[in-house]
């Protein structure tokens, strides 16, 4: 009889699910929609991966590296006597437990740049960021920071003075890879030719251009003149007389002099050149937006 009732109870709740769709129905669209979206949705669990294991992904908090530039920037430039100077104020909102310098009144004015050179995560979110200051005279200081943050990188504080440290030591560059002496020939004409249609708007820079390279010339030309003195390559290929058959690469490194009103500029270019149909063509520039792809047209 118990078994009996509970079915008799279920029919009847089919029964009035039935009546209700098929009144909903007759009510029009929006009703329908409105019970579309006020049923119940279910609850789907997310499955928990052990830790440890593969899919396992740890926060790592924001690099506060900019936060710390701007802080020793007004850092130097308050003053323990004045503290209701923009500067002043700035520093003490960055960092409110942190005491104001107290420079003489003959000090040298406040640094002429302030930019932050590295930045060591010592903890799950804590930082020590080494900042360089350069002043008028020439001299640079480094000084470290210690910063927290959260792991979204939406707060940050300095949480001490900052430390007065030694700059960092002067790395050995390696041997240079171009060795080979290129003389006056075919690609030093093209190199030169190219550079200047790049930096001086003196003619089209796509006629020197590869098929698939795509590169526009600076805008507005910043030189008037442009002089290559020296080109070295990786690739003996490129030191040659004549121009080699189709589809040989060289790499090669141009030094070049750049003359404007305010004076003359050293400057240095990485490039790949291609030969093909017996000249030179650039087909790549190192340190740019220069994109390979389909044929130029």
């Amino acid at each position: 009889m118990a078994a009996g009732a509970r079915l008799v109870a279920m029919r009847r709740r089919v029964r009035l699910s039935r009546v209700a769709v098929w009144a909903v129905v007759a009510a029009g669209p929006v009703a329908l929609a409105l019970a579309v979206t006020s049923t119940p949705t279910a609850t789907v669990a997310v499955p928990q991966h052990p830790a440890g294991g593969a899919q396992s992904v740890t926060a790592v908090a924001a690099d506060p590296a900019g936060y710390a530039q701007v802080f020793m920037a007004a850092w130097l430039r308050s003053s323990a006597d004045d503290t209701a100077t923009a500067q002043a104020r700035l520093a003490q909102s960055m960092a409110p437990d942190v005491e104001l310098p107290d420079p003489a009144s003959d000090a040298q004015p406040g640094p002429v740049s302030v930019t932050a050179v590295r930045s060591a995560h010592t903890g799950t979110s804590t930082w020590l960021v080494t900042v360089a200051a350069q002043y008028a005279d020439g001299t640079v200081r480094y000084f470290t920071v210690p910063v927290i943050t959260n792991t979204a990188g939406t707060s940050f504080a300095v949480t001490a003075a900052p430390a007065v440290i030694t700059g960092p030591g002067r790395a050995e560059p390696p041997e240079s890879p171009y060795s080979v002496p290129v003389p006056e020939g075919e690609l030093s004409s093209t190199v030169g030719e190219f550079l200047a249609a790049y930096l001086t708007g003196a003619g089209e820079v796509d006629r020197y251009l590869a098929p698939g390279m795509r590169l526009t010339a600076v805008s507005p030309a910043p030189f008037s003149a442009v002089t290559v003195r020296q080109i070295s390559a990786i690739e003996e290929a490129a030191a040659g007389d004549a121009v080699p058959g189709d589809g040989t690469r060289v790499r090669i490194q141009a030094a070049a002099t750049a003359q404007d009103n305010s004076g003359r500029w050293p400057l240095v270019y990485e490039l790949t050149l291609t030969a093909r149909s017996g000249r030179w063509e650039i087909a790549a520039l190192t340190s740019t937006t220069a994109q390979g792809g389909g044929e130029r047209s």
